[in-house]
């Protein structure tokens, strides 16, 4: 498979692709550095992905913060809106055409698992569980998008990397139910409904960010659930009124623009630039993330286990970044 570059957006695209041979390679290109030498397009795509995974680190104790004022159906909504405004303005600003007709349908999955889905499910279920405990989710992430990424765009990873993806996914369910006790409460069942369609959004999202710039992927995402979102929200916020204040204000600003929106533009671009799979595993460390900031924002307590996690998952992103798919 090869990637196409877009006008805005001419980094090459690491996709891990079948060779001939049955075994993955990477499809060369021309100008492409020796193995031995980096460059500014070998380190972007790493990069953008992480600071993707610290801005949605945060998203956990932010809807805790937003819950303090708003319901849940308003937070939702609300977030959702707030960054189809943003999203909505930079495409009227530089004048983006709608994207092709065979974009739509992808469109449309990103919009119902990364806006709709993951948000509404996992609100839900902050409001009986804790950060720690939502944390299972974002560990198990990882290795549901390259399970789906597989299956959907012929990824291949190697050996090396699904055993260090599992033991790595391992880890991080270990320490994250050991937080919460091993208890399955209905918070459960929404927040694995809320991994498998993140999952699917993250998939589909990196797949059309091959064709579309990342930002623009999830700004049309966006704006495609406005004729939804902005009803909801209206009536959410008149049956829930909020009650405004430091916490729910500024949890609520940084769901809408730091998660729903600049996080995911840098997340495309670096699942586009380095491929789904590893992309994905670089995931890992986003619940020890959550973890820190809550303690910090929340004042949630950490066990003497996070230490060992935090070093078993950074090994286990490392062998995954340089296993080759």
């Amino acid at each position: 498979m090869r990637a196409q570059s877009s006008a805005t957006a001419s980094t090459r695209i690491a996709v891990d692709t079948p060779a001939p041979g049955g075994t993955s390679a990477d499809t060369p290109s021309q100008g492409t550095p020796s193995p031995g030498l980096s460059s500014p397009r070998s380190t972007a795509g790493p990069a953008q992905a992480a600071l993707g995974v610290v801005a949605f680190s945060l998203t956990f104790p932010a809807t805790v913060w937003g819950l303090e004022g708003f319901g849940p159906w308003a937070l939702v909504s609300a977030r959702s809106v707030l960054a189809a405004l943003i999203a909505g303005g930079a495409l009227l600003a530089l004048r983006v055409p709608l994207p092709a007709r065979r974009h739509w349908a992808g469109l449309v999955v990103v919009a119902a698992g990364v806006v709709l889905g993951f948000p509404l499910l996992t609100t839900l279920a902050l409001r009986t569980s804790t950060t720690a405990h939502a944390a299972v989710v974002v560990g198990l992430l990882p290795l549901t998008t390259a399970l789906l990424s597989a299956l959907r765009v012929g990824a291949r990873p190697s050996r090396t990397f699904w055993a260090a993806a599992l033991a790595g996914a391992a880890a991080v369910v270990a320490f994250t139910v050991q937080q919460s006790g091993g208890a399955l409460t209905v918070a459960d069942l929404y927040l694995f409904g809320a991994l498998l369609v993140c999952a699917a959004g993250y998939t589909e999202g990196g797949r059309l960010a091959r064709e579309l710039p990342g930002w623009q992927v999830i700004g049309w995402a966006l704006v495609l659930c406005l004729p939804l979102t902005v009803p909801v929200a209206a009536v959410a916020l008149v049956h829930q009124p909020p009650h405004l204040g430091v916490h729910s204000v500024a949890g609520l600003l940084w769901v809408a623009a730091g998660s729903q929106f600049l996080g995911l533009v840098v997340w495309y671009r670096g699942m586009a630039a380095i491929g789904i799979p590893k992309a994905s595993q670089l995931q890992l460390a986003q619940p020890l993330l959550t973890l820190v900031w809550s303690v910090l924002l929340l004042g949630e307590h950490l066990t003497p286990a996070a230490p060992l996690t935090a070093a078993a998952v950074l090994v286990c992103i490392a062998v995954t970044q340089r296993a080759r798919g």
